[in-house]
């Protein structure tokens, strides 16, 4: 099996990600800037069997992203694959957008991925074996969303990086994919739905409900469904996939 670093792993789709890896055998290294979520998450993993290492990492920082691909190297033995799941989300009319929205919102969603797609891509050269790299996008990458404009575009540039890092890193046999989810019942969501209640005039749970009614299998998503996809990516079955950004969201968006 793999080593694997996951940024973002501390809670919700990452959380759900760095399990499902661990179950599949994998050895992960799990990332975030809350510290005490990574180890959390990290002595879930153990204390079922798996093998897992824990760094607090702020992915809008360069150096630290290197860092800690070089300590996931140094302690697990190698990076395979890299997980930049690291992101957040940014509910506000485009006319209200200001300057420091747009630097929040792309220095963790856009910057991040990129200083992942660096760091790993560097290592898994170095160590002549290939590898895979993976990255969140989202349902936002394949279509605009009101009031979620800046996270939309971060989205789409993700699907972008993905398809540009695809075509360069291929010669490396390094494989580069996204994954694209939906509503997601997690924390991200709550605080969505919490954010477009001013504007929307809905109670609390009211949002969420209304994008969750549009899903064609019925249910809100899990970090369980997500992980599933990722599982996917992460392994010998997605060998020959390169340079796609794949939409797991029980039927939102077709594309």
């Amino acid at each position: 099996m793999s080593n694997v670093v996951i940024t973002g792993a501390g809670r919700g789709i990452g959380r759900g990600i760095a399990l499902r890896l661990a179950g599949d055998g994998h050895a992960v290294a799990v990332s975030d800037v809350n510290k005490a979520g990574a180890e959390a998450v990290a002595e879930e993993i153990t204390t079922a069997g798996g093998r897992a290492l824990a760094v607090s990492t702020d992915v809008t920082d360069r150096d630290a992203v290197f860092a800690l691909v070089d300590q996931a190297a140094d302690e697990l033995g190698s990076v395979d694959v890299m997980v930049a799941n690291a992101g957040i989300a940014q509910v506000k009319p485009l006319l209200d957008v200001t300057p420091d929205d747009l630097r929040k919102i792309f220095d963790v969603n856009v910057f991040g991925v990129v200083y992942s797609m660096q760091a790993a891509a560097e290592k898994m050269i170095a160590q002549g074996d290939g590898g895979k790299i993976i990255s969140a996008a989202s349902i936002a990458a394949h279509g605009g969303f009101d009031l979620l404009g800046p996270y939309c575009a971060t989205k789409f540039g993700v699907r972008a990086l993905t398809q540009a890092a695809a075509k360069e890193l291929a010669k490396h046999k390094i494989t580069v994919n996204a994954y694209c989810p939906g509503v997601v019942d997690t924390d991200m969501w709550e605080l969505i739905d919490e954010q477009m209640g001013p504007y929307l005039g809905t109670a609390k749970g009211e949002a969420k409900a209304q994008f969750g009614a549009g899903i064609a299998l019925g249910r809100l998503q899990t970090p369980a469904d997500v992980a599933a996809l990722v599982s996917y990516l992460a392994g010998p079955d997605s060998d020959y996939m390169t340079g796609q950004s794949i939409i797991i969201d029980g039927g939102m968006v077709y594309s």
